[in-house]
């Protein structure tokens, strides 16, 4: 991927932001002007927009613990411990930090409980493609085959006592980038709900947190991304309260290759992007972690199985965006889901 297209992507996610901050104020009006900021990190662009405080100290704050357990997993930089663990494959041990073995711990349980369909593990396979990066490319069958064998969950050795951490075969390398802003979403909540905050919205590349109602005492209206549209258009807006609402799609990172989109949300399976009729998943619950980990194995299932696991889950709901333009909605959202785009069709659940 050239730089151009990389600073086109960044571009994109700043408008997905402007679209949730601006739907977020839709009847929303009040006479306290909110302090924001936006910064990149974790690969994306993330702003924090708190409503009822003065002081940027807080935001900073919240910044400043994001950028702390970037330093420590984030596959966009050298040196983490995520490196070490990898340098150590097949080998020994690693000694990590508690951030990183929560994250881990976390990733291990949704791997297992997708049966593998979302893999932490999965680096290897991430970093042949390069999706998202400048060196991404459409790499050969033997290449897949040979990192495909590198990916599995099981292989991932935890030792809780000591909070150490091995990969069983060399080779092997972790990724938590389907898992890691979901926690510092929920980190930097916590920050600003530690210092006084009552009224916030935290949005990490997609990954939207609110603290409480609005400044009003209402509903906060999230926009949901156009998985068609990069220029950050909402399909529709949601209504939400003390949740996060996490979305991934197959709009958001991808390779072009002879006339060909390669979306960045792989398949540890086939070592290839995900094949379904899915454009893009949402869910809304109550932890952004475990909702980040979620829409990976929720995106593979598809419409059906994904509803249908989603419904064994107690406070989650989902939205669902197919190719062909179709959405589906949880009965959890029935009263506080709007479709604005009349190019979408709502349909019902049978």
């Amino acid at each position: 991927m050239t730089y151009k297209k990389n600073i086109c992507m960044i571009f994109t996610a700043i408008m997905v932001v402007c679209v949730i901050f601006l739907c977020s104020c839709v009847n929303n009006y009040s006479s306290v002007e909110p302090i924001s900021k936006t910064e990149y990190m974790l690969g994306t662009i993330c702003t924090i927009t708190v409503y009822d405080d003065k002081r940027e100290a807080v935001i900073d704050a919240a910044f400043n613990r994001i950028k702390e357990i970037e330093n420590k997993m984030s596959v966009n930089k050298s040196g983490t411990e995520l490196d070490a663990v990898a340098d150590y494959a097949g080998k020994n041990f690693v000694k990590v930090s508690d951030d990183t073995f929560y994250v881990l711990k976390k990733g291990k349980y949704y791997s297992q409980k997708s049966s593998g369909a979302f893999d932490i593990t999965i680096g290897p396979l991430v970093k042949l493609w390069g999706i998202g990066t400048d060196h991404a490319r459409l790499p050969s069958q033997q290449e897949i085959n040979e990192k495909k064998v590198l990916v599995n969950y099981e292989d991932l050795i935890l030792d809780e006592e000591n909070k150490k951490v091995m990969l069983a075969k060399s080779g092997m390398s972790l990724d938590l980038g389907g898992i890691a802003k979901g926690y510092s979403a929920d980190e930097a909540a916590r920050i600003l709900k530690e210092k006084g905050v009552k009224h916030a919205i935290i949005n990490l590349g997609g990954n939207v947190v609110v603290i409480n109602n609005n400044i009003n005492g209402k509903p906060w209206n999230i926009g949901i991304q156009n998985p068609f549209e990069a220029t950050g258009k909402e399909v529709g807006t949601i209504k939400v309260t003390n949740k996060t609402v996490v979305t991934s799609g197959i709009y958001e990172r991808y390779l072009e290759e002879n006339g060909k989109k390669y979306h960045h949300i792989l398949n540890p399976f086939t070592g290839y992007p995900m094949d379904n009729n899915l454009a893009s998943v949402t869910l809304v619950t109550n932890v952004s972690i475990d909702a980040d980990a979620m829409t990976k194995n929720i995106f593979y299932l598809g419409v059906d199985k994904g509803m249908k696991y989603v419904k064994t889950i107690q406070g989650l709901d989902a939205i669902f965006i197919t190719k062909n333009k179709e959405i589906y909605i949880t009965d959890g959202l029935k009263n506080n889901f709007n479709v604005d785009d009349s190019s979408f069709k709502l349909m019902n659940i049978k």
